[in-house]
């Protein structure tokens, strides 16, 4: 006779550690999109970026002035994306992710008579 390999045995999983699961995967959900918000990655950047253009204004020369026809132009974009970013970031403190709705516990069917 030829033998068969034993196949692996799966492990069996209740209701409850299904549920379990389930539940911890929607709190990972949940806080990866709070995390990755695109209005923190926008207004971080454009703060970051308008930091670095704002005091290259602040120290341009005055020939990089008279090339840009007698107008800052570093400095007022830096200013200007100081203020895109702040406005994102503060949306963001002011109207934050929605936290997920909690999980409906599966209601138990009264017992057959």
């Amino acid at each position: 006779m030829t033998e068969h390999p034993a196949q692996p045995r799966r492990p069996h999983y209740t209701e409850q550690d299904l549920q379990r699961e389930v539940t911890e995967l929607e709190t990972r959900s949940v806080t990866a999109a709070r995390i990755f918000d695109l209005r923190r990655i926008i207004g971080g950047l454009f703060v970051l970026y308008g930091v670095i253009v704002t005091i290259t204004g602040i120290t341009d020369s005055q020939a990089a002035i008279d090339k840009a026809e007698g107008v800052n132009i570093n400095l007022w974009t830096g200013i200007g994306m100081l203020l895109l970013g702040i406005f994102f970031l503060a949306w963001l403190k002011l109207r934050p992710t929605p936290p997920a709705p909690p999980a409906q516990e599966p209601q138990e069917e009264p017992p057959a008579r």
